[in-house]
């Protein structure tokens, strides 16, 4: 009974020892949460940002301890790192690895968002970061640099650094590797991928439940970003549908004054201009407005007019497009047929009407945004010869 007794004492040692190994290691490391990554050519021990980069920090931690949800079915319950192998090394770059694959193009079965901190850079040798295929692609690939690499910050999440074995990055990163590709001639191990925990914080940091989590507010945030654009397009729509309701009287009229050329162009000077008649091969700037004959707008440099239509573009506006457009007077000007008659016809000070049937417009053939034999509207303004 004392020799029992004597070995499950024992067994119970060795189960306590076991359990504490990673802790035991390191006595110096401070309070945090790290991961140890023991390669068949060494190991280190990185830190992770969990605080910092919450929901990246607790992928990897629950892709390594086995207790990712959220993985494909085939590593479900499995410690995801273990026995995968850096698959691309570029010597005095970085390191990658994580690839189910081993190609660089596996995943774990799902992708997230990215998590990019202006606390977190990649500004110094051994930063731990994700890779991607663009932004919000992230799933199990990582990567640890052998220096700075600045232009990588904003594009990749960093969520740790390293604190030991920069010997070990070292030889690992100057292994021969093949051309194309950069994959080591002989492959680089992970044998085990561990997570040490020290300090309250770092223990009770929940990865499974914070990564599960990311996810619903991720969808409820998407659900929330639908509906405030479906939202918004209906609040456009129903301007739209106002103004052109507006618009088609005035347009009627226009065209009821109008008179008809021998191309079949309709004009009428809204407002008749005193400046100088552009002559072929001089630049004139012109406000345009484009209309189905509905009233609807299609396109317009007046920024005005498009917010009127409920049609106003920031992007278009930062790009300075709503300015009077450049056109030169030329019977090779990449305009329509229609739209260079009509300005053919103007002088500097003119605001005019003009229609143009459907084969002065864009035809049977249309383009993507105005349908196949569609007659058209412009509204056209001179407002200068470029000098």
């Amino acid at each position: 009974m004392r020799l029992i007794k004597k070995a499950f004492g024992l067994l119970l040692l060795m189960l306590l020892v076991s359990a504490t190994a990673c802790k035991d290691k390191y006595p110096d490391l401070e309070d945090g949460l790290y991961t140890e990554i023991i390669t068949n050519k060494g190991t280190m021990v990185l830190r992770l940002e969990y605080q910092k980069a919450p929901v990246t920090v607790a992928n990897f931690v629950s892709l390594a301890e086995g207790t990712n949800t959220l993985v494909d079915s085939a590593y479900i319950g499995k410690k995801f790192y273990n026995g995968l192998i850096f698959h691309r090394i570029i010597d005095e770059f970085m390191i990658q690895g994580g690839d189910p694959t081993g190609t660089g193009s596996g995943s774990p079965g799902y992708k997230f968002n990215n998590e990019v901190s202006q606390d977190l850079l990649h500004d110094k040798l051994g930063t731990l970061s994700m890779a991607n295929s663009g932004p919000n692609t992230n799933g199990s690939q990582f990567f640890i640099t052998e220096g700075p690499t600045p232009n990588l910050d904003g594009a990749y999440n960093v969520f740790g650094y390293l604190v030991m074995g920069e010997d070990v990055l070292h030889t690992l990163a100057g292994v021969e590797t093949s051309k194309p590709g950069d994959k080591p001639v002989e492959d680089v191990v992970m044998e085990e991928v561990n997570i040490i925990r020290k300090g309250k914080d770092a223990k009770n940091f929940n990865a499974p439940v914070v990564f599960k989590d990311h996810f619903a507010e991720a969808e409820k945030a998407e659900k929330e970003r639908v509906a405030k654009e479906e939202e918004a397009q209906r609040i456009r729509a129903e301007k739209s549908a106002a103004a052109a309701a507006d618009m088609k009287p005035a347009l009627e009229t226009y065209e009821g004054k109008s008179k008809t050329l021998a191309s079949g162009l309709k004009m009428f000077n809204i407002t008749k201009g005193s400046g100088a008649k552009p002559r072929t091969g001089q630049t004139v700037k012109l406000n345009y407005e484009g209309y189905y004959t509905d009233g609807r707008l299609f396109d317009s440099n007046v920024k005005s007019v498009e917010e009127h239509y409920g049609m106003y573009n920031e992007q278009k506006d930062q790009a300075q497009m709503y300015n009077p457009m450049p056109m030169q007077i030329s019977p090779d000007a990449q305009m329509i047929p229609g739209f260079k008659e009509a300005v053919n016809q103007m002088q500097v000070g003119d605001k005019s009407f003009f229609y143009l049937p459907s084969h002065l417009a864009y035809g049977e053939r249309g383009n993507r945004v105005i349908p196949p034999n569609t007659d058209l509207i412009f509204i056209i303004e001179m407002v200068e010869i470029q000098e």
